[in-house]
């Protein structure tokens, strides 16, 4: 049994680097429903309950030091790959099918908290919430918010379960639905797709170890510096210090995304492989025991998911949107970058810039979503906020 701060932090690397590792060399078809990042949960959950390593004061404080020095870290990486100006160049009408496809979300999540609030647990408006990050940005978005309001680490692999299942069927309905598109328009009356940006073009060179280290650098002295300007800012209900400091981060990171030496390919790995030890430190301090909640709240994530594609249905027709665009404007947020494109290259190749650039934006707007969501959810919640 592990009692000591280094062999823990061993294992924890270890975990977070076993599953990515297994999809990219062996392709198994169970990371087409449960992602890497799901597998690394539950792991070293399991890990956790079996003992594996103790609970000790200096195992604590390293959990807590690691989640608050990865967690603004990991923000800032990935905020300095996003380019606001190419977002903004997709036009009006692109942004306005995106727009309409996280409005669908979000009032479809307040009604399925609204008629299964009395069933979830009293932190259920948390859940909701965290979901809420998650299907507007993405894995990174859903653990800075569980951070940021105190969703109970027992409660976050109900919410990460639900996400996987859901998503992969809407993947799979999503690239079936394609052959309904000409009927689906016509029924919309859907207008000429919008003119596309073309592909922004990308620094793909080689990764070198003293770039990697020199990113890493930045990224904890930017995320040290978002937490030392948090302490002095005001604190009250969800602005909480956690809050300031991944919303501070995430502007740094905006902010700094059009410097030439942002076109470095690092920061995008690098915070991926960031984003894989910080879930494997939250797994390593819960347990089994929130997965109770788990087929209900899986059945509150169908629940939103059916009522999305109601309102999105109903906003395509109002709006006259053609299926192609609801779809990739559904799926960057639920599903992410890792998926949009692939949908968007089935559906017509010319809309994988697009693709990848909502997917991007749902990114940059997920954290501040997750916490609006949480203020509106906790007063909704009949047990308090």
């Amino acid at each position: 049994m592990i009692a000591t701060v280094w062999p823990y932090i061993a294992v924890l690397l270890l975990s977070a680097g076993l599953f990515p590792t297994l999809e990219k060399r062996l392709g198994w078809r169970v990371f087409s429903t449960l992602p890497p990042i799901v597998l690394t949960y539950l792991f070293v959950t399991a890990l956790a309950v079996a003992g594996v390593w103790q609970a000790t004061p200096a195992i604590a404080e390293a959990q807590r030091t690691l989640t608050a020095q990865l967690l603004p870290a990991l923000l800032f990486l990935l905020m300095i790959g996003c380019d606001l100006r190419a977002i903004v160049a997709l036009g009006p009408r692109m942004l306005a099918v995106f727009a309409c496809a996280m409005a669908s979300i979000l009032l479809a999540i307040v009604l399925a908290f609204l008629a299964f609030r009395h069933l979830l647990p009293g932190d259920g408006w948390k859940m909701l919430a965290a979901l809420s990050a998650t299907w507007t940005g993405g894995s990174a978005n859903l653990v800075a918010v569980k951070q940021s309001i105190g969703l109970p680490d027992n409660l976050l692999p109900s919410v990460l379960l639900a996400d996987a299942l859901c998503y992969s069927v809407w993947v799979v309905v999503l690239f079936s639905a394609a052959r309904l598109a000409p009927a689906f328009d016509r029924w919309t009356r859907a207008s000429s797709r919008p003119h596309l940006p073309e592909a922004m073009p990308r620094n793909d060179g080689q990764t070198k170890p003293g770039s990697v280290l020199l990113w890493l650098g930045a990224a904890l002295a930017v995320g040290n510096g978002a937490a030392g300007v948090a302490s002095m800012l005001p604190i009250g209900g969800l602005l909480t210090p956690t809050a300031w400091t991944v919303l501070i981060a995430t502007v740094a990171g905006l902010l700094l995304a059009h410097a030439p030496f942002a076109r470095s390919p690092v920061p995008a790995p690098l915070a991926q492989a960031l984003l894989a030890c910080l879930v494997a430190v939250l797994a390593s301090q819960s347990n089994f025991e929130g997965l109770g909640t788990a087929p209900l709240f899986v059945a509150v994530g169908f629940t939103v998911l059916l009522l999305h594609v109601l309102l999105l249905v109903l906003a395509a027709r109002l709006f006259r949107f053609d299926l192609h665009l609801c779809g990739i404007a559904s799926l960057a947020q639920i599903g992410g970058v890792a998926t949009a494109p692939v949908l968007a290259a089935t559906y017509s190749k010319p809309l994988v810039p697009a693709a990848v650039l909502l997917a991007t934006l749902g990114l940059v707007l997920g954290t501040g979503v997750g916490l609006a969501m949480a203020g509106i959810l906790s007063g909704l919640s009949p047990f308090g906020g």
